[in-house]
């Protein structure tokens, strides 16, 4: 792969791959809005924050895992837990006292229950289904899997950081939750962030990353004015310290080559009222991005630039 001039300013080290791309919220493939302008140029995202610690630990049918790192354990709960999944106490380190909320995106069991999630949900703007199946690779790899396995990890990180982590699912409920209650889990939270967890499902030849940043709305229950720049500076982190620790470039598709999109469609966004972003992980549906995705060593570089980005985004 040709590797492009490095990006100068404060991306200084990340190398901008030429044939690299990623996709987009609740709902689904971010070529749908291409044309969206970027949020911030390349050489406006900050660098990765120093000393970063070593990791210890759109809204898809259900595929089998081609994993090769283990998933991180989830609580023992009851079917049907409505209840967000509970962080273990937070213990000492430079986040403590911080609250993070990661949402995996879609349920492992998303496809067994569609009347469920395709009943629509106000999200501010519009209406909009409860949640999708999202996507997965040929080999059928699901979205959902592989969200809930970068949050197990992500969590592990954080929390060895000192912060509450809470999951917004965590496989312990048949669906969803469905979009408004993902944003109200974080908003009840009084989240000091909140990411969601996706990976996109575009056409081949479409590689990458990008973080999908809120757009300025104010309609009806949706009003993010408040939240659009510490998200902004939330996924201007996280998209440099991602880069820095996967090696992989920015969306080839979306953003102009920045790995930032901002978008107003999105309801996880419109009902937040926290500082919130979407990482799109990469393309599932290109198989150099899949061989990625399906990587548990990959996984854990794509968990553990997404926590330090949020390290540095809440220690300022």
């Amino acid at each position: 792969m040709a590797l492009a001039a490095l990006v100068p300013g404060a991306l200084l080290g990340w190398a901008v791959y030429a044939t690299v791309g990623g996709s987009g919220d609740d709902g689904g493939d971010a070529s749908a809005s291409a044309g969206t302008s970027a949020s911030a140029s390349a050489s406006s995202l900050p660098p990765p924050s120093p000393g970063a610690p070593s990791p210890g630990g759109s809204d898809e049918p259900d595929g089998s895992d081609g994993s090769d790192g283990s998933d991180g354990k989830k609580p023992s709960t009851s079917p049907g837990a409505t209840s967000p999944s509970a962080s273990a106490p937070a213990g000492t380190g430079p986040l403590r006292g911080k609250v993070v909320v990661i949402d995996p995106g879609h349920n492992p069991g998303n496809f067994r229950h569609t009347a469920e999630i395709n009943r629509q949900v106000d999200v501010g703007t519009h209406s909009k289904e409860c949640d999708t199946t999202g996507t997965s690779t040929d080999d059928g790899f699901s979205e959902a899997k592989f969200t809930l396995d970068v949050a197990h990890r992500m969590r592990a990180f954080l929390e060895g950081q000192g912060a509450t982590v809470k999951l917004t699912q965590d496989d312990d409920r048949p669906f969803g939750p469905c979009i408004d209650e993902r944003a109200r889990i974080g908003n009840e939270a009084e989240a000091d962030a909140v990411v969601s967890i996706h990976a996109d499902g575009s056409g081949t030849g479409n590689r990458g990353f990008h973080v999908i940043l809120p757009g300025s709305v104010d309609s009806g229950a949706a009003d993010t004015r408040a939240i659009v720049g510490p998200s902004r500076e939330l996924g201007e982190r996280i998209a440099g310290n991602f880069v820095r620790a996967t090696g992989n470039g920015p969306s080839n598709y979306v953003g102009g080559g920045t790995g930032l999109v901002t978008r107003k469609d999105l309801g996880g966004l419109n009902l937040s009222t926290v500082p919130k972003v979407f990482v799109e992980c990469g393309n599932m549906r290109d198989s150099k991005d899949a061989a990625l995705l399906t990587s548990g060593a990959w996984r854990q570089k794509a968990a553990q630039g997404i926590s330090e980005g949020i390290v540095s985004f809440l220690r300022g």
